[in-house]
């Protein structure tokens, strides 16, 4: 009955009024839909502004990680670099063919003659253990010092002590300017870290 009547009313109105209520009609509609696929749109919108910015925290703590990786392999790579250089300087076991390679190649180059070399017991003292070996070698006072000299720019530390010279006797000389020809005894010493089976192993007193 109610339909008829609003059917019935409807057919009463007119043109105009038909189609400003048909204008009505369309505009509430449209209003309806525009606020449901509005608020859809705007969740959307949101979920993606949130997604964004966790993207970007993700971003950046990725990025704070890379960095504080390369850092630390940096810092790694230092410090390996700095153990074998330190290694150079105290290596971990006497290396005693290493040191006697260095006095001959050092003599060679000096000019000097290696005529003797002896290995002694290692002394362990509070933090390191010394690596004696006897040397004994001859050659002009120059060359001598130039030997020396060799010894003091090895990467390894070695210390010259106990040195003897003498000159050889009997030499030939050419003329009044020629060097003598010097007889050196001495001992080279070499350093390398301690264990634990060096506490006491020939410590001096």
């Amino acid at each position: 009955m109610a339909a008829k009547q609003t059917t019935s009313s409807l057919s009463r109105l007119s043109l105009p009024a038909k189609m400003v209520f048909g204008l009505i009609l369309m505009a509430v509609v449209a209003a309806l839909y525009f606020v449901v696929f509005f608020t859809d749109v705007d969740g959307q919108i949101g979920q993606a502004i949130a997604r964004e910015q966790q993207l970007k925290g993700d971003l950046q703590k990725a990025e704070e990680a890379k960095v504080a990786y390369n850092k630390d392999v940096e810092l790694r790579a230092e410090k390996q670099r700095v153990e074998r250089e330190q290694k150079k300087v105290l290596p971990d076991e006497a290396e005693t063919p290493s040191f006697l390679s260095s006095m001959q190649g050092i003599a060679s180059i000096s000019g000097v003659t290696l005529a003797q070399y002896k290995p002694e017991d290692e002394v362990a003292e509070d933090y390191y253990v010394r690596v004696p070996m006897s040397l004994e070698l001859s050659g002009r006072f120059h060359q001598i010092a130039r030997f020396f000299y060799g010894v003091g720019q090895l990467d390894r530390v070695i210390n010259i002590e106990d040195i003897e010279m003498t000159v050889v006797p009997n030499q030939k000389k050419d003329d009044a300017t020629s060097d003598v020809i010097l007889n050196v005894k001495c001992l080279a010493t070499a350093f390398r870290a301690k264990r634990a089976d060096d506490a006491t192993k020939g410590k001096k007193q």
